[in-house]
């Protein structure tokens, strides 16, 4: 139990860091969001949890063909917020459409038998 806790709030000191950097600075928080400390976070853990390094692996190269698809919230966010739409509208698209992008990108993998 101490391990999750332990987790839970490191991952989410990281968080706050990041929310409270950006308020200062738009440019490095942006520079710190856009690190893969999700990733970082996610590789350790689950070492630490199974020692098993293939794990990490698989999982490094599952996110690696992820990439292309998330950054579809990176586009239509920023677009749709600047055409005047409301944030919570926006982002419920951006996230929909990011969403949709996984998906297609699953499908077009599983075309090259490449299974996530």
């Amino acid at each position: 139990m101490l391990h999750y806790l332990l987790k839970i709030i490191i991952s989410s000191l990281i968080i706050v860091a990041i929310v409270e950097l950006t308020k200062r600075s738009l440019f490095w928080g942006a520079a710190l969001a856009s690190l893969p400390i999700t990733s970082l976070l996610a590789f350790a853990w689950l070492y630490l949890d199974t020692g098993n390094s293939d794990k990490v692996a698989t999982l490094s190269t599952n996110i690696f063909w992820l990439i292309l698809p998330s950054l579809a919230l990176f586009i239509t966010l920023p677009m749709l917020l600047r055409l005047g739409f409301e944030f919570w509208l926006s982002l419920a698209i951006a996230t929909s459409a990011t969403g949709l992008a996984y998906y297609g990108m699953v499908k077009l993998l599983g075309l090259f038998a490449i299974r996530l």
